[in-house]
């Protein structure tokens, strides 16, 4: 486990890319959703491994990827950010016929135990060419992840809904209070 590569997952469409933005504008290191550089890949190629023809192909891909993300963030200084990661990917290949999320991930956590979920939030949602399921879909995907960071024994901390430039202030915030109670541990 790596206290300083933290999480950001929950709802499709909910504002964690735009929050990963935010954070990268503040000058942190981040790493975008492994799931949409897929998406854009097989658009641009044969498109074997997309969402919607094959969930489990993308999964095995989105595993590849994020284990790739964790690997360089591993080099890097001070807090990453990620943009889902190796536990989203790990839960949408259990959801398609695969290995449990447990058993994929294995025994050491890849990121720190304090994940922050951003909730449904239907006015922020838009579907696109690399979104195409529905709110209803990114909402079962956001219960799906949830229930597994906590049964994988994540804290979770839900963002509210707020603007970008709130959300922020209090990602950045709670990581230093965090990082506080490590220090005094």
């Amino acid at each position: 486990m790596n206290d300083r590569l933290i999480l950001l997952t929950g709802c499709s469409g909910g504002g964690k890319s735009t929050l990963l933005d935010a954070l990268a504008d503040r000058g942190f290191a981040t790493m975008p959703e492994p799931g949409r550089r897929i998406v854009a890949d097989e658009l641009a190629g044969d498109g074997k491994a997309l969402p919607w023809v094959d969930m489990n192909a993308f999964a095995l891909r989105a595993i590849e990827v994020a284990k790739a993300d964790l690997e360089r963030a591993k080099r890097l200084d001070g807090p990453v950010f990620f943009d889902r990661g190796l536990i989203d990917a790990a839960v949408a290949l259990e959801h398609s016929g695969g290995p449990t999320a447990s058993e994929t991930l294995g025994q050491t956590p890849p990121y720190a135990k304090r994940v922050f979920i951003v909730p449904p939030w239907q006015e922020l949602f838009v579907g696109d060419d690399e979104r195409r399921h529905d709110f209803d879909a990114a909402v079962q995907e956001h219960l799906r992840i949830t229930r597994t960071l906590e049964k994988l024994g994540y804290t979770l901390h839900v963002l509210p809904k707020v603007s970008v430039t709130e959300r922020a202030e209090l990602v950045l915030t709670k990581l230093d209070q965090w990082s506080n109670s490590f220090s005094t541990i």
